[in-house]
């Protein structure tokens, strides 16, 4: 299966861009674990422009994620288009256009899903993009802004006349957050348009391998995006994997296992940032994990893994809790 003239193989699952979740550490294990392409966090076009350093270290690609993309985002022509020149070449196999982020701090300025509302915009910024990014340029959207304006089925169309390599769907309006479910017919119904001739990318609600493979059998997708099911849980490249090649079930992991591929990734956070900024980074991923669903009473362990401050705090508390995880 090609993306942006990238092999990726057979049916292939793409790492979702997350912000505050899929930094470099992330990327790696969730490629270690069977991700086909993992994308960066978000970055802001501007706070590249200024040099930014929390931007500029995003732009960071260890040599064994790739293929690897760069999600960049703001709602300004020639700022979009001068970041682009800056993130493409950093080396990332694809820029990506975000066009879909709905938290308020980004729609709410016009950028992300924002620029649904101004469809002429996001369309010139796109054409600029493609011409000054020295890679190929994909894009991620959503349905719509609501539900009153899906625009979609057209915009794929247009962005394709833009000149994009590929474009990912999330399956919501931009005033569904991420409520409800998302809604794939319509992913599907693109997928399907016979003008459509770029690779399409199916988004929102796969958190199991069974949903993978209806995302793929049903509706055809060229690719699917695991965004939040990965959270905590980036094994699950691994089982989604295995059931698209085998059509079985892969025997879940020992729940020790799994917490040691936590602690690796801690480990690494910390590596790559500092004691507190690695702690706190990796603090989503723990409190989201499936691994301490079932231990009896945990909200006081719960709370004291939260609030560790140190490398030290942090490994004494989960190797308390390695005995009570239920195998």
């Amino acid at each position: 299966m090609l993306i942006a003239g990238q092999e990726l193989g057979p049916q292939p699952l793409l790492l979702a861009p997350m912000e505050d979740v899929s930094d470099s550490a992330f990327r790696l294990l969730c490629r270690s674990f069977g991700a086909s392409m993992v994308y960066s966090e978000f970055i802001s076009a501007d706070a590249l422009i200024r040099s930014v350093r929390g931007a500029c270290n995003k732009l960071f690609i260890h040599p064994d994620e790739r293929p690897a993309v760069i999600q960049i985002y703001g709602r300004n022509v020639d700022s979009m288009a001068e970041a682009a020149t800056i993130a493409s070449a950093a080396g990332p196999e694809i820029l990506d256009l975000n066009f879909g982020c709905p938290v308020k701090r980004v729609a709410g300025k016009g950028a992300g899903s924002g620029m649904l509302r101004d469809i002429p915009l996001l369309l010139e910024i796109t054409r600029a993009v493609v011409q000054a990014s020295q890679v190929p340029v994909t894009v991620k959207t959503r349905l719509g802004w609501d539900h009153q304006n899906i625009v979609i089925e057209d915009l794929a169309e247009a962005l394709q006349d833009c000149g994009i390599a590929a474009l990912t769907i999330h399956g919501r309006t931009r005033s569904d957050m991420y409520t409800g479910q998302a809604n794939w017919e319509m992913i599907g119904r693109v997928k399907n348009n016979p003008r459509i001739t770029i690779p399409i990318i199916g988004n929102g609600d796969i958190t199991t391998p069974q949903g993978a493979k209806e995302a793929f059998d049903k509706y055809g997708v060229d690719a699917v995006m695991v965004g939040r099911g990965s959270i905590g849980r980036p094994w699950v490249f691994e089982e989604m994997r295995y059931y698209l090649d085998t059509g079985e079930v892969l025997p879940e992991r020992p729940a020790s296992e799994r917490l040691d591929v936590l602690i690796q990734m801690i480990h690494n956070n910390i590596h790559k940032l500092d004691e507190r900024r690695g702690i706190l980074h990796s603090r989503r991923h723990l409190a989201a994990s499936p691994i301490f669903k079932g231990i009896a009473n945990f909200r006081p362990w719960r709370i004291a893994m939260l609030q560790a401050t140190t490398m030290e705090q942090l490994l004494s508390v989960l190797q308390e809790i390695r005995p009570m995880l239920v195998e």
